[in-house]
């Protein structure tokens, strides 16, 4: 199941794929990649915006001085912001 957060946090991308993030003071670097998928904001409005804003998702592998953990990050194409949306158990 894991534990949601939601907190912002900042990430370092190569070719558009999330390298390493900061979370609570941690680097954490990205060992794998274990899914990626992309959804529309829910708020979308047609009449402001000419392209729909899109929620791309990473589901990685990635450790801090320690044992890797899985963890889903969010980029929000329309703010710019990542988050650190889920740590899976």
């Amino acid at each position: 199941m894991g534990h949601v957060y939601g907190v912002p946090i900042t990430v370092t991308e190569h070719q558009g794929r999330p390298v390493r993030f900061v979370w609570d003071r941690r680097v954490y670097t990205v060992r794998h990649i274990v899914d990626h998928w992309i959804t529309l904001r829910a708020d979308w409005a047609p009449a402001h915006h000419d392209q729909p804003p899109q929620r791309v998702h990473w589901r990685v592998e990635a450790g801090s001085a320690g044992a890797p953990g899985v963890y889903e990050l969010l980029h929000d194409s329309g703010s710019g912001q990542w988050l650190l949306a889920r740590v899976l158990d």
